[in-house]
């Protein structure tokens, strides 16, 4: 009869119980009568005085008989010859766990009697046939629960003959319940937490750098505790891996961090590449228009021999325009640039100045001229490309990718991770 289980330690794989331990054989030396049936037993407390089979508890490690007030045991004396044999004891039992699916997992631990010197042609021992094992109605245990029993033989064979062997499962389930509290839930919000820089200014150096060292020696420390009740065991149990991943979302967060300030910076110094090359640009743009104003008449006197000079232009089929790089094909197939301002003649001393097309008109078989529409459709962009054109620098589309993708893939690791280790938590118990 199982009074209590008081413990169940998962470091030292051990478990502790208090039991009522009873054991009934028949010696035909002892009958008696029983005067009519006025004597129903006689009551012994000195268990030396008779044999007693030399049961002992094979996977005990500690164990001690109760002597308070008196010592908890009896011996009953039938009038036929059986006795029956009581005692209270309380015994550390050891209990090889398979810590794998820790904390979704399943123990089954084991109480083994047997005999220590008869073999099995002088004493078997047999399990009751109604209710072998008791248990008493006000069990509880701190973190698992006892699911139920199984009775069954086990005897021994070595050297010095065959020995008969009783033994018992108790299939223990563990409570998920505090380990949700105390450890998957923690590290859920310190991971959460860690994407808050996110959201926090690319420039607010350090405030992400407090919130992502914070959060990755939390959660450093939460793994130690996690593991320093645990043994040291050579596979990974399903915490390991909870904790691994979280601790791997808190890193990347500090990564995502160093990535942004490397690419803000790199923005800056690209930002200042491009004003130097636009600056540049621009003062070659108004060298060259200034080069090109110095090239033509500035008065009327001169519009005749600017006229002859046109003609003597056109007569080579070249035109002098200037335009910023766009380049077409003349009436004769000559490339010539065409801007989308360009200084055409002067008119009364005065520059006229037109809006030309970047495609000049052609002239058909019949010497009429005909202008010619470009139609140019836009690439194609999809829309996430689109979306993020809508932030200007790297550093911002990286926090910005982060905020999705962090959240995204933590949740397809819940989901494999409940529906992996519940499965295999499931197949285990049938």
């Amino acid at each position: 009869m199982i009074r209590s289980i008081n413990k169940i330690d998962d470091y030292h794989m051990e478990y502790s119980v208090q039991m009522t331990f009873r054991e009934q054989w028949n010696d035909d030396r002892l009958n008696y009568s029983s005067e009519g049936g006025r004597i129903k037993y006689l009551t012994l407390t000195e268990t030396d005085k008779i044999w007693m089979p030399d049961l002992f508890f094979k996977n005990e490690k500690t164990g001690h008989f109760h002597d308070i007030i008196l010592p908890n045991t009896y011996i009953r004396i039938y009038p036929n010859g059986d006795v029956l044999y009581s005692i209270r004891i309380s015994l550390t039992l050891s209990c090889p766990m398979d810590l794998k699916l820790y904390p979704l997992d399943t123990q089954v631990c084991e109480l083994l009697m047997a005999s220590y010197g008869w073999t099995t042609e002088d004493l078997v021992f047999l399990w009751e046939k109604e209710e072998p094992i008791q248990v008493t109605k006000n069990l509880h245990l701190p973190r698992f629960t006892l699911e139920h029993f199984v009775t069954e033989y086990c005897n021994s064979k070595t050297n010095t003959g065959e020995y008969s062997c009783l033994k018992v499962n108790l299939i223990f389930k563990r409570e998920f319940s505090y380990y949700l509290i105390q450890y998957y839930i923690p590290c859920c919000m310190l991971v959460i937490v860690s994407w808050v820089s996110f959201w926090l200014d690319q420039y607010a150096v350090p405030a992400r750098v407090a919130l992502g060292v914070t959060t990755l020696l939390t959660m450093s420390t939460q793994n130690a505790g996690i593991n320093q009740s645990l043994p040291p065991v050579s596979y990974t149990k399903a915490i390991d891996v909870w904790t691994g991943v979280c601790l791997t979302f808190v890193f990347g967060a500090l990564l995502e961090f160093a990535l942004v300030n490397y690419a803000s910076r790199s923005d800056i110094q690209r930002e200042k590449v491009k004003k130097q090359h636009q600056r540049r640009w621009d003062m070659e743009n108004q060298a060259a228009f200034e080069a090109a104003t110095s090239m033509l008449p500035s008065t009327s006197d001169h519009e005749p021999h600017h006229e002859s000079s046109h003609h003597s232009h056109d007569s080579h089929n070249h035109r002098f325009e200037y335009h910023h790089n766009h380049y077409a094909a003349d009436n004769d197939n000559h490339m010539v640039e065409y801007p989308s301002m360009v200084r055409d003649r002067m008119e009364n001393g005065v520059p006229a100045f037109a809006m030309r097309p970047l495609v000049p008109p052609f002239r058909d078989g019949s010497g009429v001229n005909h202008l010619c529409e470009v139609h140019l459709q836009g690439p194609h962009t999809n829309c996430c490309r689109s979306w993020l054109s809508k932030f200007p620098t790297r550093s911002k589309r990286i926090d910005v990718v982060a905020r999705i993708t962090f959240p995204l893939v933590f949740a397809l690791f819940n989901v494999a991770y409940w529906s992996a280790y519940l499965i295999r938590e499931e197949a285990k118990q049938l």
